[in-house]
């Protein structure tokens, strides 16, 4: 409960005075600080560093540095990232100016884009993903990469490779971080609670051959009978709700804000963990549930879509 503070009487005609703004004062942790912090982390941890050593001569401390990697804090000055970089060997100018520019909106709420070079963004929202309590998704062309087979994941970024010009070597990296991402579902400690919608396009849409689509709907399948997990389809031919983009909600917690996450057309992926736009896809995420199929129909029309792709 907020406390209400009686304001103090002035006499009458006589200007309040102005009410000085904390210089510094803390901000919470935000989805960027996690970003920056998990690759900083990962960065020192490749350098073989400790933190003591990474920090030495910097003129920050070790406990300084840990907290930043936990999201906790931001890095109170740009020049403190360079430094960092600089000891764990980063040269790479365009990923030194993706983190740079990283640190300047970490104490942003507002959308950030981020580049769709795989590793260092499809990483950070794993690592954001990883920490989440709970998931809602809507996804309506293309399985939700929780749910994929590695067949079905492969296939996806093999379709991507002509248009892309990915390697093999990115494909195999991809594939490998979405089957990790997927044993957030069905680890044996509090696995993450996902409730995901699938439009029925995305599960009509044949990706590599029918084999591969009926191990995916029997993965579904399977994945929907856990008590941690729903799933619902959102038929075409059902009058309601619609949006056209997939989104992804995440509750990161009592001590973390609420994230949502969506891709955009140019291959990238944005993120906001402002209260404003968290909400605005969370009442989205809600038509959509009302619009879907109840989830205790879910396993029976994945069935009939196995029976229906190997008759074709």
């Amino acid at each position: 409960m907020h406390s209400v503070n009686t304001p103090r009487r002035t006499q009458p005609g006589r200007k309040q005075p102005r009410k000085a703004m904390r210089v510094g004062a803390r901000i919470g942790p935000t989805a960027r600080r996690i970003a920056l912090g998990t690759e900083l982390r990962r960065m020192r941890n490749e350098a073989g560093m400790t933190l003591e050593q990474a920090v030495k001569g910097l003129g920050f401390s070790d406990s300084h540095l840990q907290r930043v990697e936990t999201g906790s804090i931001a890095l109170k000055q740009a020049s403190h990232l360079r430094s960092l970089l600089k000891r764990y060997g980063i040269t790479d100018e365009e990923r030194i100016a993706t983190l740079t520019q990283l640190h300047r909106e970490s104490a942003s709420q507002e959308w950030t884009s981020f580049a769709s070079t795989v590793h260092p963004t499809a990483r950070t929202f794993a690592d954001i993903e990883g920490v989440a309590r709970a998931i809602k998704a809507w996804h309506p062309t293309l399985i939700l990469g929780l749910f994929q087979t590695k067949r079905y994941a492969t296939a996806i970024f093999e379709m991507e490779k002509l248009h892309d010009e990915t390697t093999t070597e990115y494909i195999e990296q991809s594939v490998r971080l979405r089957m990790m991402r997927r044993e957030l579902l069905t680890r044996s400690e509090d696995p993450v609670h996902l409730w995901a919608i699938l439009g029925e396009a995305a599960l009509r849409h044949v990706v590599g051959d029918a084999d591969v689509m009926r191990e995916q709907y029997a993965e579904i399948a399977a994945l929907s009978e856990r008590e941690n997990v729903t799933v619902q389809i959102l038929r075409t031919h059902e009058v309601g709700y619609r949006f056209g983009t997939n989104f992804t909600i995440l509750d990161l917690g009592e001590t973390l804000p609420s994230t949502v996450q969506t891709d955009v057309p140019w291959g990238s992926l944005c993120m906001s963990d402002k209260p404003r736009e968290v909400g605005r896809f969370s009442r989205k995420f809600s038509s959509l549930q009302a619009t879907a199929m109840p989830p205790e129909k879910t396993v029976g029309f994945l069935q009939q879509l196995s029976r229906e792709v190997s008759d074709a």
